[in-house]
């Protein structure tokens, strides 16, 4: 496909309080080979230096002109939540004929949007979304973050996310590239159902797959990297807001959940120790060297797929024996994140609280791009 063939595109990064992650992630973007295209960075509301690295980096970089800024307050109107807020606004500024959503802790290699572009169009997808490299230099990284995508793939396989026949829809926010005719047919996060969701790309996914429109989800590790969480609090907070309001199946799935896991996760482990318990489940006196061979029927193919899983993400091998403290801290997770949502305490994310929405009828935004 060659450049006069290729579409304008509208990137659309929300931002609040990335002061960490907002330089890396616009560098990048800013750096892209592909030849028509717009960054605009929504500031939804920090508080931190985020609003400053973007202007230094709107004046200095040499292709800041391509950088818009888009300031909103710290109120959400009535019926809002933070981020589809903050893209919808972004939708609402950008002149693209394709929208890329992406999250303010990627980092994209420079051919990242050509390839994803240039692929989509040539499949004639409406939806077309990429997993990430997922960096992971730390132990809780290496220890968690394969237990959450072991989750995320069986309860969304790939397979049935890429076809067409199957309900089953999610999207990567991390880089998310959808038609702008297709996101304005759909009605994009004005729809009512989206205005609140904290679960943005999967409902939009979801959303756009029920209308018959055509998605694909792909392994971009190659084009674009992230690291969501640094440390076990983060983990811990950022998988609280998921983990139940993402889940599948309803209440009494994610009770069956919050008992199968430990039992699966951390009870195998336990085989060789239980002794006279093990000993009257099976039947008969168990020698040491029989306890050991039952535990290695059980945890041989446990391991083999963790062992798969932290190699897809980079991650040593060896960390598959940290798998039973995975699985205890994702019960903790998923157990706080159901009590929250069922005693409504509601939801906590980015210095918000979501159970009751409420916010002034100012006007929220205002815009800002270099002089040419």
């Amino acid at each position: 496909m060659g450049s006069e063939e290729l579409p304008f595109i509208s990137i659309i990064v929300p931002a609040r309080n990335e002061e960490r992650n907002i330089e890396r992630c616009v560098t990048s973007l800013l750096e892209q080979d592909y030849p028509g295209y717009e960054v605009i960075v929504v500031d939804d509301g920090s508080t931190d230096r985020t609003s400053e690295l973007l202007d230094q980096i709107q004046q200095n970089h040499p292709q800041g002109g391509q950088l818009w800024i888009l300031r909103l307050r710290d109120e959400l109107p009535v019926g809002w939540a933070g981020k589809p807020h903050a893209l919808h606004s972004g939708v609402l500024e950008a002149s693209g004929s394709w929208l890329l959503f992406t999250d303010a802790d990627t980092y994209h290699t420079p051919s990242a949007l050509r390839s994803a572009l240039t692929q989509a169009v040539t499949e004639r997808m409406d939806l077309f979304t990429l997993a990430t490299t997922q960096e992971l230099p730390t132990f809780w990284e290496r220890v968690l973050m394969p237990m959450a995508f072991m989750g995320i793939s069986m309860l969304y396989p790939p397979r049935q996310v890429n076809d067409p026949a199957s309900p089953t829809a999610i999207a990567n926010g991390q880089f998310f590239l959808v038609r702008r005719a297709v996101y304005d047919a759909v009605g994009g996060y004005a729809r009512p159902e989206l205005r609140q969701t904290l679960l943005d790309d999967r409902d939009l996914a979801r959303v756009i797959k029920d209308h018959g429109y055509r998605l694909h989800f792909v392994d971009g590790q190659d084009a674009v990297s992230v690291r969501m969480y640094t440390s076990l609090e983060e983990t811990w907070r950022g998988w609280r807001k998921n983990s139940y309001l993402g889940n599948r199946g309803g209440l009494l799935f994610v009770c069956a959940q919050l008992i199968g896991l430990p039992m699966i996760t951390f009870s195998p482990f336990l085989l060789p120790f239980l002794g006279k318990g093990l000993e009257k489940v099976l039947g008969g006196h168990l020698t040491a060297k029989e306890r050991w061979f039952a535990t290695g029927i059980e945890l041989t193919p446990l391991l083999a797929y963790r062992i798969w899983i932290n190699r897809q993400l980079a991650v040593p091998w060896y960390y598959a024996l940290t798998h039973p403290i995975a699985g205890l801290v994702f019960t903790g997770i998923m157990g706080q994140s159901t009590w929250n949502i069922l005693t409504g305490k509601g939801v906590d994310w980015r210095g918000r609280r979501y159970h009751q929405i409420e916010a002034s009828n100012e006007p929220l935004h205002e815009k800002s791009q270099p002089a040419v």
